[in-house]
C-alpha cells in the first residue's frame, strides 16, 4: 500500500507543470523585437528562441519548447513579425518616406550562423526595440543614398524602382537578417500633417499666450540649467565597437569567400588579397591590447584613452559600409566588378588605419605607423 501512494505521488510530481519564470511577452511584436528570455521559459506562440554564449556562438529554438541555457548563455525571445514602420530615406527632405513591411529572417539551415543572431550577439544592449531597430535601418538606408550607391531619384520610373528595390532588399537582408515583404512610397508631410493637426493648433496658442503671459513654469524652466547631452563614455564605447569587429569579421570574411566571383586568373588573386588584408585586421582586433593600459600595470592617460575610443568607433562605421558593399556585391553578380573592388580596398583600408591607431599608445605613434 505504501509503495503504490510513493508511486502515485510521483506520478503527480512528475505530471505537474513546472512553474514559468515571470516574463513579460505582450511587448514582442510591438514595440519589441527581442528581450532578453529567464532560462526555462517556454517560447510563446510565435516567437523563437535565440541563445548566445560567450563567443558570440548562437542556436535557436523553436515556439513551445523550454529554453535551457548552457552555463554562459544569454537567451533572447524573438517575434519574428510582421512589423511596419516608415523610412525617411533622405535626410533633407523629411516628408519623402517608405512604408516597409518586414519580417526576422527564417533559420537558414546553410548558414552556421544567422545574421539576426549575430546582430543580437553584438550589437544589441538590453533589448531590441522596433524603434531603435528601424533607426539604424534608416541609417543605413540614408548612408547608401548619400554616398550614391542606391539610387531613389525624383519621378522614378518602373525600371529604377525595381532596382532601388533589390538593392534596398538586399541591404537589409545581409546587415540586419531581415526580409523585406513590401515597401512603398508613402507622404510622410500629408500623414503627419493629418494625425499632428490638432496637437500643432494646440501647441501654436500655447506658444502665443506664453509670449504675452508667461506661466511661472515657462519662467522656471528658462531659468533652469540645460541639461548636458548624453557623454562619450570611452570604456562602453570602445567595448561594443571591439566586441562587433571581433564577432563579425569572421563572418564578414565568411561572406565574401563565398561571393561568386568571375574566373578570371586575376579576379581571383584580388580576391585573395583583400581576404587576407581581413585576416590580418581579424587577427590585429583578436589581440587588441586593453583600453585603459599604457603596459602591463601602467595606465594610459584619459585623453588617449578616448582618442583609443575613437578609432574603435570608426573601425566599427568602417564595418556597417563592409556589410552594406557585400550587399551590392550580391546583388551584382558577375557583373563590373571594379567600381565594387577599389570600394572595398577603400573600406579595408579604413579598417586597417582604425585598428593601428587603436593599438597606438599616442597619436604621434598612430601617426607615424599611417606614414
Amino acid at each position: 500500500m505504501m509503495l503504490g501512494s510513493l508511486f502515485k505521488s510521483t506520478l503527480q510530481n512528475t505530471l505537474r507543470p513546472l512553474r514559468q519564470p515571470e516574463f513579460d511577452a505582450t511587448r514582442l511584436g510591438s514595440v519589441a523585437i527581442a528581450l532578453p528570455a529567464p532560462n526555462g521559459l517556454t517560447v510563446p506562440p510565435g516567437c523563437a528562441a535565440v541563445l548566445v554564449d560567450r563567443g558570440g556562438r548562437s542556436r535557436r529554438q523553436a515556439a513551445g519548447s523550454r529554453i535551457a541555457a548552457i552555463d554562459g548563455e544569454i537567451a533572447w525571445c524573438v517575434h519574428s513579425g510582421p512589423y511596419t514602420c516608415e523610412l525617411t530615406p533622405f535626410a533633407g527632405a523629411p516628408e519623402i518616406g517608405l512604408r516597409v513591411h518586414f519580417a526576422i529572417d527564417a533559420s537558414d539551415p546553410r548558414a552556421t550562423h544567422q545574421r539576426f543572431d549575430l546582430f543580437l550577439a553584438s550589437e544589441a544592449g538590453s533589448m531590441v526595440e522596433l524603434s531603435g531597430f528601424v533607426a539604424l535601418a534608416q541609417n543605413a538606408l540614408q548612408r547608401e543614398l548619400a554616398q550614391g550607391n542606391l539610387e531613389l531619384p525624383p519621378c522614378t520610373t518602373l525600371e529604377e524602382w525595381n532596382a532601388f528595390r533589390s538593392g534596398f532588399n538586399q541591404l537589409m537582408y545581409t546587415r540586419f537578417g531581415v526580409t523585406v515583404d513590401d515597401c512603398v512610397p508613402v507622404d510622410l508631410g500629408a500623414v503627419r500633417a493629418a494625425s499632428d493637426y490638432a496637437a500643432t493648433l494646440d501647441a501654436r496658442l500655447a506658444a502665443r499666450l506664453d509670449a504675452v503671459h508667461p506661466s511661472a513654469a515657462a519662467r522656471d524652466e528658462a531659468s533652469a540649467p540645460v541639461a548636458p547631452q548624453e557623454a562619450f563614455v570611452p570604456a562602453c564605447e570602445d567595448a561594443r565597437a571591439l566586441r562587433r569587429l571581433f564577432l563579425e569579421l569572421p563572418c564578414l570574411m565568411c561572406a565574401v569567400r563565398m561571393a561568386v566571383m568571375p574566373a578570371d586568373q586575376g579576379r581571383f588573386r584580388q580576391h585573395q588579397e583583400l581576404l587576407r588584408r581581413l585576416d590580418l585586421v581579424s587577427l590585429s582586433v583578436g589581440t587588441m591590447p586593453a583600453l585603459a593600459l599604457a603596459a602591463p600595470g601602467q595606465p594610459l592617460a584619459q585623453e588617449e584613452q578616448l582618442r583609443r575610443a575613437r578609432h574603435s568607433r570608426r573601425a566599427a562605421a568602417a564595418l556597417d559600409e563592409a556589410w552594406a558593399l557585400l550587399a551590392r556585391l550580391k546583388v551584382a553578380g558577375e557583373g563590373p566588378l571594379d567600381a565594387l573592388f577599389d570600394e572595398a580596398d577603400r573600406i579595408v583600408a579604413n579598417l586597417e588605419t582604425e585598428a593601428g591607431a587603436r593599438r597606438a599608445l599616442t597619436a604621434r605613434e598612430a601617426e607615424l605607423e599611417e606614414a
